[in-house]
């Protein structure tokens, strides 16, 4: 209960780090962190508890609390018979996590801001998603709700009981996977293709219809099928995968869910064409596709899949990164304010003429349709930027030559941009988390080697050595959150599965692109303590939080192993992936044992999870392939023509190891068996020359590109 009538305008979430639970302070719910001492009291005033978790970039969180949680009537209903608690799902993905599948289970769908209602102790027996402050469009009020709420716990406890248990057995039950299967092989990750491939839209690009996210995992899996023919991938499925992937790719990229001003995509589409997203921006979201694009570059060198990339990191550049200290900020908003709906990101017909000549309006116009109707629902004069013709047939339709349309939109693009920084910019979260940076510094680093962006790789490093140095200890484990953003100080919160599985995937990255033993030794580092904190020595694959990480509140005592991408690649899977690569190098037994337990753990159902399990193929063809390790040893020119080469092509079992002769002898065992002591390896006055590995031995050393596609050919 509040103390004085100035706790009204200032609750609990003062002493808060995360910039959601911030712009909640002043409101009059009497909101409390998740935590010990908000259970304690509902415990002690026997009290239910109101869930409410979103985060900064949720518009509609935004509008629930406007609407309802600074409305001072909900307010006083909620504050005297409920305790309130308000929950960053960035910051606490495993509290997130765990009521999504309880909602889920009540009313059979999830999201944000999810509205949960717990029984004391934390287990939830009611919850839902948005709800409005009144009766509307067949969706009860809020207060509605409450008071619904308030009666079923005051008169009907046995009831709320009952299903505040069921509701718990329901997700202990989604969560146990009991679908072990052994030895799974490539006929599984044949049926993972042909899932991805089933649920393709030939028209829009992208899998299924509206809303349509980007799938990022399934769009890797179907460049690799795309790059391969084998007896579990055939020629027409091949063909099928590379439309499948490219058309995704390209349509994404001349939609609206595309920042064709600053580059960069927002987080979905809300129709099946990609015209109107949901304006925010993700760190996780931008990393993912940036390594789409590199990949798809990689294999069929389309240029426009290598503009894309690189204008992904000139907006995460530009708005995304601390570029003094290194690291990668973790969002950008939709909105400046609830009133504005997109409108930083939108343009009407009058506004694109106030800012172009005629001229650059005709062709940026036809180019983006920008007309006097747009796109935008709350205001039908909105246009949305999408590419709806090609720029050679604007010119046709115009009459000019096409240097001349050319010219024209990029002047207009330019223009429009200049105008659109001068709007008020949507707010920026400048927290930097552990995982989604890993993600995006892995993502650097490939995009950096395939395109020759050596300051690209270089901010990379530069962050990776900062997130180590900040968050990393042997002894204490990996924290999930390197700073906060505005400088707020803030609490330790304990890594997930999903940051030390990153984190570590992301130095071996390091590793490859640099040589540097350091990067390895985290790796490993990190690795051993995931497996000890993290893995089901019974039962097999990895939980998703600490199995000693102290008192579990609510339904954080049910245990979680993470199969499904929703949206970050699934833990498990990452986890997996990096017990493979890193069996390749050390030859440990243990790794290759975890692994194969860990993909036969989810082998009897993940076919089922279709391409919301993407990531678990690209595991498990890693480990059926076999490690294909091509290690390019010199300084100079022609060694980067190798590199080069040797990138060619996106494989998920290739790993292409950039050293000098200097590192030979700080290489990991199963290398260091084998290429210091290959001939003329260590001759410092010889030429570059590229060595390739894979699980039965090395291969001779080759010094031109042509002898090294040869040899790669073969063993891919």
């Amino acid at each position: 209960m509040s103390e004085s009538n100035n706790t009204a305008t200032e609750n609990a979430l003062k002493n808060s780090s995360s910039a959601y639970l911030r712009s909640a302070m002043h409101q009059p719910v009497q909101w409390h962190e998740w935590g010990d001492e908000a259970f304690a009291r509902a415990q002690e005033e026997d009290k239910p508890i109101l869930l409410d978790i979103g985060a900064v970039w949720c518009h509609w969180c935004h509008v629930m609390d406007r609407e309802s949680y600074e409305h001072p009537a909900i307010a006083e209903l909620i504050n005297k018979h409920f305790i309130a608690i308000k929950v960053d799902r960035d910051e606490r993905p495993d509290v997130d996590t765990r009521y999504q599948a309880a909602v889920s289970a009540i009313s059979g769908q999830g999201g944000w801001p999810l509205t949960g209602f717990l029984t004391p102790d934390g287990r939830p027996f009611f919850g839902g998603t948005y709800f409005p402050p009144e009766d509307r469009h067949g969706r009860p009020g809020f207060p509605r709700v409450l008071m619904t709420m308030i009666e079923a716990f005051q008169q009907k406890r046995d009831d709320v009981n009952d299903s505040a248990a069921g509701v718990m057995a329901a997700i202990e039950h989604n969560e146990s996977f009991m679908g072990k299967a052994g030895n799974p092989g490539p006929e599984l990750v044949a049926k993972l293709v042909d899932a991805g491939l089933k649920q393709f839209d030939p028209r829009s690009g992208g899998f299924g219809s509206q809303p349509k996210f980007p799938h990022s995992g399934a769009i890797d899996l179907l460049l690799d099928a795309a790059s391969r023919v084998s007896p579990a991938t055939s020629p027409e499925q091949s063909e099928r995968a590379r439309t499948a992937a490219l058309v995704t790719l390209q349509k994404m990229s001349r939609g609206g869910i595309y920042d064709h001003l600053a580059g960069g995509f927002h987080r979905y589409s809300v129709d099946e064409h990609w015209i109107v997203p949901h304006f925010e921006k993700m760190a996780y979201d931008n990393s993912e596709l940036l390594k789409n694009y590199v990949h798809a570059y990689q294999t069929f060198v389309e240029p426009e899949c290598a503009r894309v990339a690189r204008d992904i990191i000139r907006w995460m550049d530009e708005w995304l990164t601390d570029r003094e200290q290194g690291g990668f900020y973790s969002s950008q908003d939709a909105d400046f304010s609830l009133d504005d709906d997109g409108d930083y990101f939108t343009w009407t017909r009058e506004e694109a003429s106030a800012v172009l000549t005629p001229e650059e309006l005709t062709i940026a116009a036809d180019f983006y349709d920008i007309g006097e109707i747009g796109d935008m629902h709350h205001n039908p004069q909105k246009n949305v930027l999408h590419v709806r013709d090609s720029l050679d047939q604007l010119a046709v339709k115009h009459g000019i030559a096409l240097e001349r349309a050319s010219a024209l939109l990029l002047s207009a693009k330019e223009k429009l941009y200049a105008a659109r920084l001068k709007r008020p910019t949507p707010y920026i979260d400048k927290t930097m988390y552990v995982g989604w940076n890993a993600m995006c510094i892995s993502a650097y680093l490939v995009a950096g080697r395939v395109l020759h962006l050596p300051e690209t790789s270089e901010f990379a490093l530069k962050s990776l050595d900062r997130v180590l140095k900040a968050t990393w200890n042997p002894e204490h484990g990996l924290a999930h959150v390197l700073v906060y953003g505005e400088g707020v100080p803030g609490k330790r919160v304990p890594g997930t599965l999903e940051d030390y599985a990153a984190l570590a995937n992301a130095a071996l990255d390091a590793w490859e692109a640099t040589g540097e033993h350091r990067y390895y030794e985290a790796a490993q580092g990190i690795a051993d303590t995931l497996i000890a904190r993290f893995y089901d020595m019974v039962g097999g694959a990895f939980f998703d939080t600490e199995s000693t990480s102290g008192n579990k509140i609510g339904a954080l005592s049910v245990r979680r192993k993470p199969l499904q991408d929703s949206p970050t690649p699934a833990g498990n899977s990452v986890a997996a992936m990096l017990l493979v690569r890193l069996e390749a190098l050390n030859q440990r037994d243990d790794y290759a044992a975890k692994a194969l337990e860990t993909v036969e753990t989810f082998a009897g159902i993940v076919e089922h999870f279709g391409l919301y399990a993407a990531s678990y193929g690209l595991a498990l063809q890693r480990m059926v392939k076999g490690p294909v390790q091509v290690c390019i040893i010199g300084e100079d020119g022609p060694a980067t023509e190798l590199e080069t080469a040797a990138l060619a092509r996106y494989a998920v079992n290739k790993s292409v190891i950039r050293l000098r002769r200097t590192q030979l002898q700080s290489l990991p065992p199963s290398l260091a068996e084998t290429i210091p002591h290959l001939p003329g390896i260590k001759d410092a006055s010889a030429n570059a020359l590229a060595v390739v590995c894979t699980g039965r031995g090395c291969l001779p050393p080759v010094h031109t590109t042509e002898e090294l596609m040869e040899q790669l050919n073969q063993t891919l």
